[in-house]
Order: C-alpha cells, then sequence, then structure tokens
C-alpha cells in the first residue's frame, strides 16, 4: 500500500499564516502550510529515506507533533525528570507530495519552523541539511531535488536520543509548522525585510524599510520593487518603488524610506498593527509578493526612570514561560497560545519573557496582535550544557535566525542572549569576550534593540559577575533572584539598567540568604522603584519538567496549572498589577492540602479557594482576602467578621481568623467607604452533575483549530466540589478529535492522550481540535453514578 500522495493545487487566494513568514498565496508566491498527510514511526530506520521505502504500516500524523508527550512515562529512570519522565529516541517523518510540471522552472523550499532535535532531512533520498539546535527555524532549497509533476517524497530524520538533553521538558519532533515555497526565480529573500521607525511624531513617521532581494537564475534581471505600508484595514497610506539590476545568482538589500501621516502607535493598551507589502515586478507582471505586519512604537531604557514605551513609562509585570502546553506537550497548535495569553492579558500581565529560546513565530504574533512587551531568549547556556557542542560552529547560525525573524515584530523589545551563563562568574575576562562577541552581532544585525544575559546569583557574598566586567559590558542586565541588591546596585552603578529577569512567587530574597523566607514579595522590589523596568515571575505557568522528583512531572509553583487554571495566588497579581479595576479574593490556608510540594522557595503557604472543609467544623481557620481594594468586611453566613484596612497588611492580603461553619463566606470591597466588588465562596454538597463549557462554542474547519471544554463536578445547586474527585471518561463524535486531557495536577500518572482523566479539586480540562470537514462536534462526558454530559461544538 502506497503513502497517500498530496497533490501541491496553486490558487490565487488569501491564506493566514505567520506574520513572519509570508501572508498571501498568489500566482507569485505560494507558501503552503505542510503539516497534514505525514507518516512517523519510533525507531530508526536508515533506509526510510529513499524514496521506494515502504511505510504504509507507519502512524499517520499531521504537524505539530510531539512524539514524547504520547508515550507512558518511565518511572525508575531519575534522570528523565527533567523530560517528565517521558522518553526521547529517534523518529522518522515521511510525507508523500507532487508538484505540478508547470513549476518548473521555479524555486522550491521546504521551511521548518521548529524541530527538536538533530534533525536530517531527505528529499527523494538526498540528503539536503543536517540542523542541530531544537528552538531555531530553518529552511532548504530543494530545488535541485524535486521532480515537477511526479511523486516526491521528504524524509526526516529527528535524533533526542540522548534525552533528556534540555533542562525542562522539549519534547521531542517536528513540534512546530512546516510550509512549501514555491518562488520566482527573483524575490524577496527569507526573512528579508527589516522595517524600523527612525522619527516619530504626532504628526507623521518615517518608516525605513531594507528588503534583500535575489535572482537564482544566472541570466542579468532589472526589476522594480514596490514597498506599501497599509492598515490593519487594508487601506494604502504610503508607498515607494524603484528600479533594482542584479545579476546572475545576486543578492542586494534595496532601501525605502516612507512616510506614514498621523500613526497609530503600537502599545501594551493599544497593539496597532500596520503590514509593509513588498512587490516584485518584471516588465509590469507581478512576480513575488511578500508581507511583513510591523508596529510603529518608540522604546527607551532609562538608567533612572527604566522602560519608556512611546514617551511614556511603563513597567513591565512580566511572566517568564516555557513553551509546552501540558498535555499538548510542545505540539502546541496557535489557538493553545492565544488561549494562554488571552488568560494572562486578564491578569494585568503585559510582558513575557521566553525562557530559554526562542518561540514558536506564531506566539509573536499573538503578543504583537494582544499587547505583549517580549523579551526573546536565544539560548539557555553557551559553552555548557546542553549547546556546549554546538557553540562554536552554530551560535551565529541560530542567533541570526532569531534575530532576523523576529526583528520586525513590535512586541519584542529586548534580545536576550544568554540565561544564567557559566561564563558569568569567568574571572579570565573569556566570559566577557564572549558576551561582547554575541551581544555586537545582535547589535549588527538589529542596533535598535539592546541585548541582556539574565545573571544567576552564584556565589551571593562574592557576586563575581560584578567584578570581572560582565555585568559591565551587558546593554541590560538581568537580575535573577536578586531583587535585594536593587537599590545598593543601583547607588553603585548608576548607568546600570536593571530588571528582575527571573523571582520567586512569594518569597523575597536576602543579602545573606537567596533563599531565605521573608513573606514580601518580590513585586514590591519592582513597583516601588522607577528604575527597575520590570519584574518577570517564574515561573508564569506550570510546565513539564524540571521535576523535583517523582510522582510529579514538572514545574507546579507557578500561579497558574498546565490547564491554565488559576491558583489563589493569582489573585496577588491581579490586585497589584490592576490599578484600574478592583479585585478581591478569597483563601483559607490549610496545611493539610495535597499540593504538588514542587522546589522549597518557589512554593507559598498551603491556600484553597473554596469553602468545602468539614473535617474542620467548629475548628478556626486562617482566611486571606487578596485584594486591591482600601478596605475588605467579610462574613461567614450572616455573621460580619468586621471591617479591615489592607494598609495594615502585607503582600496585598488580609489576614483573618473565623470559625468555620458551612454555608458561606462573603467578602466586599470598599474603596473610599463605597463598595466596589464582592466575592463569594459557598460549601459543596454532593456530587449531582457534570459541566462541560467550551471556550469557543464554534471553531474553524481547518484540522488546526481547537476548543476547550472545561470539566467540573458540581453538586444540586452548582458548586464546583473541591473534594471528591473522579474519574471521567470521554468519547467524541463528528468532525472532531480528542488530543489532549488534563487536570492540573503534574502529580497524575494518568495517559495525557487517553480517553480518562480524573478530576482535580472538582476540575479537568479535554481538548477538541476540529478535522478538516465541517460539521458538529459531540462531547460526552461519564462519570460513574451521575447522568452523562454532553456539549456540541460546531466545526464551520
Amino acid at each position: 500500500m502506497k503513502q497517500k500522495i498530496v497533490k501541491i493545487i496553486f490558487i490565487a487566494t488569501a491564506v493566514v499564516t505567520a506574520a513572519s513568514m509570508c501572508r498571501a498565496q498568489s500566482a507569485a508566491r505560494i507558501h503552503d502550510r505542510f503539516d497534514f498527510d505525514w507518516k512517523f514511526t519510533l525507531a530508526d530506520v536508515p533506509e526510510a529515506k529513499n524514496t521506494s521505502f515502504n511505510d504504509a504500516g507507519w502512524a499517520d500524523v499531521q504537524l505539530p507533533h510531539d512524539w514524547s508527550i504520547g508515550q507512558p512515562f518511565i518511572e525508575n529512570d531519575w534522570r528523565l525528570g527533567s523530560m517528565g519522565y517521558l522518553p526521547g529516541g529517534v523518529g522518522w517523518y515521511r510525507k508523500t507530495f507532487e508538484i505540478p510540471a508547470a513549476q518548473q522552472g521555479k524555486q522550491v523550499y521546504i521551511h521548518f519552523d521548529g524541530v527538536y532535535h538533530r534533525s536530517d532531512v531527505y528529499v527523494n533520498g538526498q540528503h539536503v541539511g543536517f540542523h542541530p539546535y531544537g528552538y531555531t527555524g530553518f529552511e532548504y532549497d530543494i530545488t535541485p531535488h524535486v521532480r515537477f509533476g511526479k511523486e516526491n517524497v521528504i524524509a526526516v530524520r529527528v535524533d533526542h536520543s540522548d534525552s533528556p538533553s534540555s533542562r525542562w521538558y522539549s519534547g521531542s519532533g517536528i513540534y512546530r509548522h512546516v510550509w512549501l515555497k514555491v518562488l520566482n526565480p527573483v524575490h524577496v529573500s527569507n526573512w528579508g525585510t527589516y522595517v524600523t521607525t527612525p522619527r516619530i511624531e504626532k504628526k507623521s513617521a518615517d518608516i525605513a524599510v531594507r528588503t534583500n532581494v535575489e535572482n537564482h537564475s544566472e541570466q542579468s534581471k532589472t526589476v522594480t520593487l514596490e514597498s506599501e505600508i497599509r492598515t490593519a484595514e487594508g487601506s494604502i497610506i504610503a508607498q515607494t518603488s524603484s528600479s533594482v539590476s542584479l545579476a546572475g545568482r545576486e543578492k542586494k538589500d534595496v532601501n525605502h524610506r516612507l512616510t506614514v501621516s498621523s500613526p497609530r502607535l503600537w502599545s501594551t493598551d493599544e497593539p496597532a498593527m500596520y503590514t509593509l507589502v513588498s512587490v516584485v515586478r518584471e516588465n509590469g507582471k507581478v512576480i513575488d509578493r511578500y508581507e511583513t505586519p510591523f508596529g510603529i512604537r518608540d522604546i527607551r531604557f532609562d538608567p533612572d526612570k527604566g522602560f519608556f514605551l512611546n514617551g511614556k513609562p511603563v513597567k513591565m509585570k512580566g511572566m517568564s514561560i516555557h513553551q509546552d502546553a501540558g498535555s499538548l506537550g510542545t505540539a502546541v497548535p496557535d489557538r493553545s497560545f492565544e488561549r494562554r495569553l488571552q488568560i494572562l492579558k486578564e491578569y494585568g500581565c503585559n510582558a513575557i519573557r521566553c525562557s530559554h529560546n526562542p518561540p514558536a513565530p506564531e506566539f509573536l504574533d499573538l503578543c504583537d496582535r494582544l499587547g505583549f512587551l517580549v523579551i526573546d531568549e536565544a539560548f539557555d547556556k553557551w559553552k555548557s550544557g546542553y549547546y556546549a557542542q554546538y557553540f562554536d560552529e552554530w551560535w551565529e547560525k541560530d542567533l541570526s535566525s532569531m534575530l532576523l525573524r523576529d526583528r520586525n515584530h513590535p512586541s519584542v523589545v529586548l534580545w536576550s542572549i544568554g540565561n544564567e551563563v557559566v561564563e558569568q562568574n569567568d574571572t579570565s575576562r573569556t566570559g566577557v569576550e564572549r558576551l561582547k562577541m554575541l551581544q555586537d552581532f545582535a547589535h549588527k544585525i538589529d542596533p535598535t534593540r539592546k541585548a541582556t544575559v539574565a545573571i544567576a546569583p552564584n556565589d551571593i557574598k562574592k557576586r563575581t559577575y560584578n567584578v570581572t566586567g560582565f555585568n559591565d559590558a551587558l546593554d541590560v542586565v538581568g537580575y535573577n533572584y536578586q531583587e535585594q541588591f536593587f537599590v545598593d546596585d543601583h547607588r553603585k552603578y548608576p548607568n546600570r539598567i536593571m530588571y528582575a529577569s527571573e523571582v520567586f512567587p512569594y518569597y523575597r530574597s536576602s543579602q545573606e540568604r537567596v533563599r531565605e523566607y521573608e513573606e514580601r514579595n518580590p513585586w514590591y522590589d519592582t513597583g516601588n522603584n522607577d528604575f527597575i523596568c520590570g519584574y518577570f515571575i517564574w515561573a508564569g505557568i506550570d510546565y513539564l519538567g524540571e521535576s523535583s522528583g517523582w510522582p510529579s512531572k514538572g514545574w507546579p509553583t507557578g500561579p497558574f496549572d498546565i490547564s491554565m487554571v488559576e491558583k489563589p495566588m493569582a489573585t496577588f497579581l491581579k490586585a497589584v498589577w490592576n490599578d484600574d479595576k478592583p479585585v478581591l479574593n478569597i483563601a483559607v490556608v490549610d496545611q493539610s492540602l495535597n499540593l504538588d510540594p514542587g522546589k522549597d522557595h518557589w512554593t507559598w503557604p498551603k491556600i484553597a479557594s473554596h469553602w468545602t472543609f468539614l473535617q474542620y467544623l467548629g475548628q478556626v481557620l486562617q482566611v486571606q482576602t487578596i485584594t486591591n481594594c482600601e478596605e475588605v468586611e467579610l462574613w461567614v453566613n450572616r455573621t460580619s467578621m468586621g471591617r479591615k484596612k489592607l494598609s495594615d497588611y502585607t503582600n496585598n492580603t488580609i489576614n483573618w481568623r473565623a470559625l468555620y461553619s458551612p454555608g458561606k463566606i462573603t467578602a466586599k470591597g470598599y474603596n473610599k467607604g463605597v463598595e466596589v466588588i464582592s466575592y463569594e465562596l459557598s460549601t459543596a454538597g454532593k456530587p449531582a452533575k457534570i459541566e462541560l463549557v467550551a471556550d469557543r462554542p464554534a471553531i474553524k474547519a481547518d484540522g488546526q483549530d481547537l476548543s476547550h471544554v472545561t470539566v467540573r463536578l458540581l453538586d444540586e445547586n452548582g458548586v464546583i466540589i473541591p473534594n471528591d474527585d473522579r474519574t471521567v471518561t470521554f468519547t467524541v463524535e463528528g468532525q472532531g478529535k480528542l488530543i489532549g486531557l488534563d487536570n492540573g495536577d503534574l502529580r497524575s500518572n494518568e495517559y495525557f492522550k487517553g480517553n480518562t482523566r480524573t478530576t482535580y479539586f472538582g476540575r479537568a480540562l479535554a481538548i477538541i481540535q476540529s478535522t478538516r470537514t465541517k460539521g458538529p462536534i459531540r462531547l460526552k462526558a461519564r462519570m460513574d453514578g451521575l447522568p452523562e454530559a454532553i456539549i456540541t461544538i460546531t466545526s464551520e
């Protein structure tokens, strides 16, 4: 049985793809999503590179694909804690496709957004390239190997036999999108546009455009390059053009200058976007069209006043996050990224540190659109750890990939070139020289942004990195867990630009010990000092890998769990990050809570946001109200516990003692004596029903879109039951499939890709993906002793 042949049929219609690539498909430029109809085997089969190989027995998969997340956990190998106790291995992918004979004479490229890792790509049996780093995109010109009008086979070998290779869960496989591009011989280069805004004023802004055009024919060519700027609505508001002469096989930069009148500035509150459309014409005929989304904005870092966006001080209220999405592993569909960012935005987060690698291009597209400031990070380590064996040969290629791909994103405000590198403490000056080498290279590619490294608090008494010249050489210094030194360092190094690149979620460090347990959130060291540019909590979202030990599969101490359910501690961030709206929550301190402990200093007191503590009937409980209101009054049923002022307490948290009595506990928040918000918890009864709630009741029938269905175990009054978790069995009918089950508990041994999941504090999450056929999708959830729950999602 032969593999299905995918015929590439080219039509002149618009398609949406990553903004950092071309968005338009036309007769001049073909940019096809190449994610469907792949075959896969988790085995090393060298002969699979050959066109004649029979892969009929392999699994059918679509991309993005992470094979590790679909494997059983391996308990007895402690080394795999970094990989969430999931295996790596060697895998092969194959895809058969056909390009019409009419495309003969054009250039054909295959573009990978990310493969983890050590990939070898073959086309029709010919090796076209090796790429070791798992976090950067790459592409190959496969024109010499393509047979136009005939069957072609692409085969990809992915070698993750050295797992675990990163310090966190990396996944394994072709875990990001793949694109097939068919272009005329003269075209705009990959990542070939560079848009800057050298002058921005209220009445107008100058837009400088540098476009790299390449000629793959042997003959000289004279073409016209047109640059036009369009609004989000598609209106042309500026345009220019010039003639370009190219010798055979020549590449050339072409500079254009345009002016936009009354520009709309990109900001975190109003992320206005424009599009540069680059059109190449030969004898009046369009032979290429390339679109580059960009924003008009001004950024500035000041050692005394912090970070400025469009002339206004903006504090980065940030989270450091890894790229995995719980049960999806690292094969994260675009909608999953969008949902995560939307939830963070709701809580007041305005900044993301991509830890510790460049993100998927779609992630940055979303940050542009939603209004996030981004620290784009190239590497974790340099000549130590996973990357050491590749550094000398590959650092320039990999750093260049990030810089060229991401330099047009208005969301990106800093290039991070490393995290806690061992070179920071090198007294031989080798570390400083290596830093300068990378930083100078970043400045060469993009002189509009500064570079940073996140500095580890090694040897807290000596802080060697302050005397070796390492920190002095940096544009911007990232402080990991060193907020206790902000004021002293600002006095000692008055020209240093600083930000908190990683902070503990709850406890503050001291100058004597990093792992101090002072109950004062590090946010205040950032919020109360203008010269600190921002703060990035570690970690903003729980993630797989970097486990503290079995049975935990990851890092459990973020304000959001891996299914994006907020923990009570998330309310603190919402309270301090939102001055313009009242925030209030109730949490009960309970040391008996069965929580994944994680690593000690990244934890916070055991608290739960519910009022079902029948085991403490008649006992006094410690209750917390987390808020930004001036005063809070607490009620237990009909008894008032009085009104307290927030100014009398620390951590935006008012502490109470209350006698536990089933029923309701209610908090009311007051500003200037007026009630502005209330929050209530009720005691849960016995399980009565399953509730299914879809974040999106209608999704696109594109084979990629998602609906996240929240599962809640409720009593007869609709109160969630936090203390009687049960197993749910799921079935899907219609034009959709179940691609992940989660409950937020990293200790669970349940299969991420199965059809059953136990609730955790009364909740679970089912992730549904559409097929490429329109129609209804029905998700059914069954639990012993309760009525079946059904929800219908429309795929259209």
